[in-house]
């Protein structure tokens, strides 16, 4: 049977989040944290959408790394994916685009009269308040892009920020009527409608601050959203003519993927070879087919601490604060806590965030430097810009808790149902106590089971696998010694997980 589903969600879920360290770091980025609400911003992504005529299931373009926590928490809020295909490196947006582009191509042949898919290109990581207004601009905006048109979604500015860059609109496209006067907060710059299509004169890179201030007077300027609806027939063949080298990559990095789980991974060597371009620079710059419907939505890419705090909510001070926090004579700053108490005083357009093992302390208009933060803890071959103490795996987590000469302590949770590689270790014996739930322990051709309490020796070379076969939370703590106590002293001899 047909589907009647046409618009099919691409949601882009690739970046690292270095300027949100230290709560974002490389292996556990932004968009996979709850930073605005108890729903991480890959689950917010997918789920305001619910009001978009004929949604078909999301295809998410994402980090090899990051696959299991993606397909996790899209399970936590019952939004299966079509495919989650996995980028064995980054090469920017426009090739992303165009691998899931080739994937819709081949969903297209199951849709209502062989009409073609229309992919609707998402971010992971934006803030959107007004999902309502989203919705309408995307149910507008189909018209558009069935002539063939390359859609994009320009925000209406509410002040002069020169840390976006801005899309200049042309002519009007068709007539929708009078227009609604949409106006920006600041100075009272009238707008046209959200529902309006205008094509596109230009697009400008990042302003000076007495450029945005004019750019905003005008009312002829938008913030550039990196969101975009277009068909994918007609991505595909503005990008070939564009951007030939990249399109062919990717074909070849399509037509030799193989699925993995519920996984699509490219063709590796292929898709190293592509070039690297954003769809900006690849595409909408060059093209003439570049069409813009202005988005007053309470949008925000939340590209910095200073970002997180204009949406946060704030108390009569301007304070933004989440965790445990106690906060005296502290203006318009920002502080969340990680793991402990964090008490400020007098604080005046600062940011302080604790994690359980880094903390940061920034002016407000100083933000955007954590990225020289994050670099060099890279030259100094530090773990901080990489992972938390707490790191996600598919049967569950685990969590530093203490090292020193020849030891290292560890929190390990399995999941009920999940079970470890079975693994051996040649420089490293381990102890495990179990603390809650019950363990079953492989160790060689022997299988044990041990309760709250029971503990158990795994010695150098052993053959070991711990699994949770009961119904709740497996917790134990693990207590490694040996010479080397690295990630990398593990040799996999069976795995579920396709490590």
């Amino acid at each position: 049977m047909k589907s009647k589903t046409n618009i099919i969600p691409v949601v882009l879920s690739g970046g690292a989040g270095t300027r949100l360290w230290p709560l974002s770091r490389e292996l556990y980025p932004k968009q996979l944290l709850p930073l605005v609400g108890e729903r991480t911003m890959l689950q917010d992504t997918v789920l305001r959408l619910s009001g978009v005529a004929d949604l078909g299931a999301p295809l998410v373009v994402c980090n090899d790394n990051h696959r299991f926590m993606v397909a996790e928490q899209l399970r936590q809020v019952e939004q299966a994916a079509d495919s989650v295909i996995l980028e064995p490196v980054g090469r920017n947006t426009a090739p992303a685009v165009a691998v899931a582009a080739l994937r819709a191509l081949e969903m297209g042949q199951e849709m209502v009269d062989g009409s073609e898919p229309i992919l609707l290109v998402l971010p992971a990581d934006h803030v959107i308040r007004n999902a309502a207004a989203l919705c309408d601009a995307i149910d507008d905006g189909v018209d558009a892009v069935q002539g063939g048109a390359l859609l994009t979604f320009g925000i209406v500015p509410t002040a002069p920020e020169t840390g976006y860059g801005y899309i200049r609109r042309g002519e009007r496209l068709g007539d929708s009527g009078e227009e609604s006067g949409v106006r920006s907060k600041e100075n009272n710059t009238p707008h046209p409608s959200p529902l309006t299509p205008y094509s596109v004169r230009e697009f400008v890179e990042k302003p000076d601050l007495v450029t945005a201030e004019s750019y905003l007077a005008s009312g002829d300027y938008y913030w550039n959203s990196g969101m975009f609806l277009f068909k994918a027939s007609a991505y595909l063949d503005e990008l070939g003519k564009q951007a030939p080298e990249m399109l062919t990559a990717c074909r070849e990095a399509w037509a030799g993927r193989v699925t993995d789980l519920d996984f699509t991974r490219l063709d590796v060597e292929a898709f190293a070879a592509c070039p690297a371009d954003s769809i900006d620079y690849a595409v909408m710059e060059k093209t003439e087919r570049a069409v813009v419907i202005p988005l007053a939505a309470g949008w925000s890419d939340v590209g910095s601490w200073a970002a997180l705090w204009e949406v946060g909510e704030s108390d009569e001070q301007g304070n933004v604060t989440s965790g445990d926090v106690i906060d005296v004579n502290c203006n318009d700053s920002y502080i969340y806590s990680g793991s402990r108490l964090v008490a400020g005083i007098g604080l005046q357009d600062v940011v302080v965030v604790e994690t359980a093992d880094a903390v940061l302390v920034a002016a407000k208009d100083q933000v955007q430097k954590v990225k020289q933060v994050v670099d060099q803890l890279k030259k100094l071959e530090r773990d901080e810009h990489l992972l938390h103490r707490r790191v996600n795996r598919p049967w569950g987590a685990y969590e530093g808790l203490d090292a020193g000469d020849g030891f290292l302590v560890k929190r390990i949770t399995v999941n009920p149902g999940a079970r470890l590689s079975l693994q051996r270790h040649q420089h490293r014996a381990e102890h495990w106590i179990v603390v809650r739930g019950i363990a079953e322990i492989t160790r060689e051709n022997v299988i044990q089971t041990l309760e709250a309490n029971q503990s158990f020796y795994i010695p150098i070379g052993d053959k070991h696998r711990l699994s949770n076969p009961g119904n709740e939370i497996l917790e134990i703590i693990e207590v490694q010694t040996g010479e080397r106590l690295s990630e990398d002293d593990i040799e996999r001899f069976e795995d579920e997980y396709g490590r």
